[in-house]
């Protein structure tokens, strides 16, 4: 388990670039078979609404999540076999989800994914990125997202003790980063559900829930 990206040392840089894919040979712990309880209760509050992106979707269970209001919804992530996952998931069921394996932060450059987003879904990917590809990724967001469209995203909390998982953010942080070009709404204290196979080990981390908005 040290050498997956979701049980990081803390602090750690992490990037895109890493080796998320070696993480789909077993069932990483951000991979719990259903959406986060989070981004269930937004859509089930209608606040998952437009065209969507899902921002390092996985194996897909938000764009699922997205698709099944009848949303018009893309899914990217770096790791295909988490994509392959995902399109075995959509077989079949007619909903509109297009699942592409791609790089996020060159999200501007891909022409067939990028068309204007109302909304846009991260649970567990702003927390993977070093202070430099953040910003990158930030940008990539902005310029995918229509002006007033909503970014809701989820990321690993500094409430959450000890030193496993991926890097603590701050709500400082989460402020300064979208301080520039965004208009923030709310960020609240939230939780991850998570599976990991170590005795003593909690089913839940802790997280924040930021959403916001492009201006």
């Amino acid at each position: 388990m040290a050498d997956d990206p979701g049980l990081a040392d803390r602090g750690r840089p992490r990037s895109p670039a890493h080796d998320f894919e070696s993480s789909y040979a077993g069932t990483p712990p951000w991979d719990i078979g259903r959406p986060q309880p989070t981004f269930a209760a937004l859509a089930q509050a209608g606040t998952i609404v437009g065209r969507v992106l899902d921002a390092g979707c996985g194996t897909g269970e938000h764009a699922l999540l997205a698709a099944r209001l009848g949303l018009d919804t893309v899914g990217i992530d770096i790791a295909p076999s988490a994509i392959a996952k995902a399109k075995q998931k959509a077989a079949g069921t007619g909903l509109p989800v297009q699942f592409v394996v791609g790089d996020i932060l060159a999200l501007p450059n891909m022409a067939e994914v990028v068309d204007g987003f109302d909304t846009v879904l991260d649970s567990g990917l702003f927390h993977v990125f070093d202070d430099d590809d953040r910003a990158l990724y930030i940008r990539a967001l902005h310029a995918a997202l229509r002006p007033g469209g909503r970014l809701l995203l989820m990321c690993f909390s500094d409430r959450e003790p000890g030193t496993w998982g991926p890097r603590r953010v701050t709500e400082t942080e989460l402020r300064m980063s979208f301080a520039d070009g965004w208009r923030i709404a709310a960020i609240t204290p939230s939780t991850f559900d998570i599976v990991v196979d170590i005795p003593d080990m909690p089913s839940k981390a802790n997280a924040w829930l930021l959403e916001c908005a492009r201006v």
